[in-house]
């Protein structure tokens, strides 16, 4: 063997015990590295500074949704570049680039219509600029980038929403904020690759843990990588956004729609934007102990959702109606905005803050264990710190319930909107599902909220009745929930008595409307005799349920 293939190679037996026995450490586990030889320097950890330090070359990509998301929108980005040669370019997304040059004309160049400069914690300066593409056709493929003019991002492409109300998906997270560099990556990256069609990412404020921390901001939009670049953002701070006031990063990197109240220190935390027959309305509940302020938001708040053309609407904030962890309670929160919420039907809150998982309603309106027609909560956390459930308490003292649950998990969620209905999942960092339910409503703006189906709730006793002590041949108001809309509903008659369940007769076959409900007058048969006792029984292919036992009267 030549000198140089001996010195190139390795043996297992000139490595020392002590080298082979060093720790492994993989995400927030300790360790030590191996070492391969007594000159070869250890490694030393990368400064932060040099690791985020901004250059010529654009980073942080961010489409912000506008008011007319169908023909316009926002890209924020940042690089050292002056105002005067900040710009973007755009044309509609081609087949091919690089070799094939777009044909002339093809091209819209843009100049960055804002440049705002962040003095970071790592001693340099952060410049955030700002294009607003416009003109653009609905429900289009565009490609784009952003740049100084030499020094060019590459494309990347977005599509454009509808005109009108069409189907599409969105994504929510609640706080990322801890562990942003480690363990939030694989949420963000598992929900895209579950949702890559994702119109909307809607994040519940803290997504950092320090307002004014570079080092964090950059982590939280590496943890995304190309995502935030092609898909319209939507959030609002949580209480971390806020340090001696609101993040100086927050205005720069998410110039959302003057659309607010109309009071400054709230530009850019509350506002809304209409997407395809969805009405997001974003909310600062930072402010809860500032009347003035939250007066302000209630106001708007009921504006918007007196005056709201589309079908569907996901109101989101931080700080949730119902805590689900420790001794947490909002009560301006829910005193001011929650009897709103459930006046004016909104479909989804969604909010975070309370680094575990809720999801729940009001009590009063229950229409089975697993349906309801109210307003669904829900609290959700996607970073790697967590706090323990407080049994529902905050729920139940306020008069709501707990439908799902979950702690020490990391989640992302689904949410699929349709004409119809909206379709909600969450599921676990690993791409597990946790909970899921679908929102059914109709032109007349009735709505059921059907849990997913399970072996336990698709069973037992959930037929309710207007009566359980009846006339002989008398009528009984009989309804059931959580079926299929159209699905065909066989209704029975069972005699119960001293030996148990006896013999079910057919009534009628039904059909469940398209909320997936059945309620029917059903006329107690001839057969059914005096002094007897009897229980409904509604059987199809997804559902068994009975009745509670009617007693027929002499």
């Amino acid at each position: 063997m030549s000198d140089v293939k001996r010195r190139g190679s390795v043996s297992l037996r000139n490595v020392g015990v002590a080298a082979l026995s060093a720790t492994l450490v993989i995400g927030g586990f300790s360790a030590a590295p191996l070492a391969f030889g007594a000159d070869v320097a250890e490694p030393v950890k990368v400064p932060a500074a040099e690791i985020y330090r901004p250059s010529a070359m654009p980073d942080r990509l961010i489409l912000i949704p506008t008011t007319t998301p169908a023909t316009s929108q926002k890209v924020t980005w940042r690089a050292q570049a002056s105002a005067e040669f900040a710009q973007a370019q755009f044309l509609v997304a081609p087949r091919a680039l690089g070799a094939v040059a777009p044909e002339p004309g093809a091209v819209t160049t843009v100049a960055a219509s804002a440049t705002e400069s962040v003095n970071t914690s790592l001693g340099y300066a952060s410049t955030y600029h700002t294009a607003e593409f416009t003109g653009l056709r609905p429900g289009t493929r565009y490609t784009y980038r952003v740049g100084d003019g030499v020094n060019w991002s590459e494309w990347t492409d977005f599509t454009t929403a509808t005109a009108g109300a069409q189907p599409f998906s969105f994504v929510y997270f609640g706080d990322a904020q801890n562990y942003i560099d480690s363990a939030v990556p694989r949420v963000f990256r598992q929900a895209f690759a579950d949702r890559p069609e994702a119109r909307v990412v809607v994040n519940a404020g803290d997504l950092i843990n320090s307002a004014n921390s570079e080092e964090e901001w950059g982590q939280w939009y590496a943890a995304d990588g190309f995502i935030n670049a092609q898909v319209n953002n939507i959030s609002v701070p949580g209480n971390h956004e806020y340090s001696g006031g609101l993040s100086a990063f927050w205005r720069p990197q998410f110039p959302y729609p003057d659309n607010g109240p109309g009071v400054e220190e709230l530009r850019d935390t509350a506002y809304t934007v209409d997407y395809q027959g969805v009405r997001f309305i974003g909310l600062d509940s930072n402010v809860q102990s500032n009347a003035t302020l939250m007066a302000a938001q209630t106001t708007w708040l009921e504006g918007l959702l007196k005056d709201n053309p589309n079908k569907w609407t996901v109101v989101t904030f931080h700080h949730p109606v119902y805590s689900t962890t420790g001794t947490r309670n909002n009560p301006n929160v829910r005193n001011q905005w929650g009897p709103l919420l459930e006046k004016y039907g909104v479909d989804l809150v969604l909010q975070g803050h309370d680094h575990s998982y809720g999801r729940g309603d009001q009590v009063v309106n229950r229409r089975s264990s697993a349906v309801h027609n109210g307003v669904t909560y829900v609290v959700s956390v996607s970073g790697g710190k967590m706090y323990a459930l407080n049994n529902g308490e905050n729920w139940t003292g306020n008069g709501a319930e707990v439908r799902s649950s979950s702690q020490n998990t990391q989640l992302y969620q689904m949410v699929d909107v349709a004409a119809d209905t909206i379709r909600f999942e969450a599921r676990y960092a690993n791409g597990e599902h946790h909970d899921g339910f679908v929102i059914r409503k109709n032109a007349r703006g009735e709505r059921t909220v059907n849990d997913i189906r399970t072996a336990e709730n698709t069973v037992g006793e959930q037929v309710t009745v207007d009566r359980t002590s009846v006339g002989h041949k008398a009528t009984v108001s009989v309804s059931a929930y959580g079926y299929d809309p159209g699905e065909r509903v066989a209704v029975y008659l069972r005699t119960v008595d001293r030996h148990g369940e006896g013999r079910a007769r057919l009534l009628d076959h039904v059909r469940a409307d398209e909320l997936g409900r059945v309620v029917e007058r059903v006329r107690m048969p001839a057969w059914a005799s005096r002094g007897g006792t009897y229980r409904f029984f509604l059987d199809s292919e997804n559902q068994e349920f009975t009745s509670p036992v009617i007693t027929v009267t002499r």
